[in-house]
């Protein structure tokens, strides 16, 4: 029997055309699922509708045609079970870092003694012990991106979606980002699923990538990523496989990109 948590099945989206009736189609017949434990990697060209596909997981949207399903049932209101990570961390300027990640605990009602535990417990899980008592405003790009996913992970959700979560880091944070995350992933099993542009990202940190194409976006591959773990996130090349693995994406990819014109 198949361990799907997350299933994306014939998803069709149109939205409307500013100041006009007409529609314009997003997503056109998207279907692919996530087990679980998994960790799924999605690219595609900007505007394909990655960041839409997400935030129908979380119940944030509803899609035109098809249905998300979520342990076998359609997602059709607010998906409290996910946890849901942004580009960009949005944590509350006023609150402490501690206050911060407590907020999901808060929000269900849990004990004083355990929103404690488990707010220490995912503050020393990202490398951020020690910064309980910092606001946003004194603390670096990577640490309140670190704070973010913390605050993910105090309330432990069924799955992690994360929308290019790295996107706006320099490339030293970013690769240091990349590492943590993948010693998260495998430490608590967690099931991801993970936008981004960057190929090397999602070969690196993928059991799976999920290649869209240009709008209307169809499924163009799901392919497997069969490197050993742990990889090594600042070295990519050094990864038995790597060069295959990236090879098998780019050329599926680069038919949705035009060359030409990006010169």
């Amino acid at each position: 029997m198949s361990d799907y948590v997350l299933a994306f099945d014939g998803i069709g989206q149109d939205f409307p055309m500013p100041g006009q009736r007409a529609t314009i189609r997003v997503l056109d017949g998207i279907s692919f699922d996530v087990e679980r434990g998994q960790f799924v990697a999605v690219i595609g060209p900007s505007g394909c509708g990655k960041s839409t596909l997400l935030q129908m997981a979380a119940g944030l949207l509803r899609p035109t045609r098809g249905a998300v399903h979520h342990r076998g049932r359609a997602v059709t209101s607010v998906n409290t079970e996910v946890g849901f990570v942004p580009q960009q961390a949005q944590l509350f300027p006023w609150k402490s870092l501690a206050e911060n990640v407590e907020l999901p605990l808060l929000l269900r009602g849990v004990a004083v003694s355990e929103r404690r535990e488990r707010v220490a417990g995912a503050l020393n899980a990202v490398g951020l012990d020690g910064f309980e008592r910092h606001f946003p405003s004194q603390l670096s790009g990577g640490m309140q991106k670190r704070g973010s996913i913390a605050r993910t992970l105090v309330y432990r959700p069924d799955i992690i979606l994360m929308d290019e979560p790295f996107g706006a880091l320099d490339a030293q944070t970013r690769m240091v980002m990349q590492n943590d995350l993948q010693t998260l992933s495998l430490q608590a099993g967690a099931t991801i699923v993970f936008v981004t542009h960057d190929i090397t990202e999602a070969v690196l940190l993928a059991d799976h990538v999920v290649v869209l194409s240009q709008r209307p976006s169809r499924l163009l591959a799901n392919i497997p990523i069969d490197l050993p773990r742990p990889r090594n996130m600042f070295e990519p090349f050094r990864n038995t496989g790597f060069e295959a693995a990236y090879d098998a994406v780019w050329t599926v990819f680069r038919s949705q990109i035009d060359i030409g014109r990006a010169h």
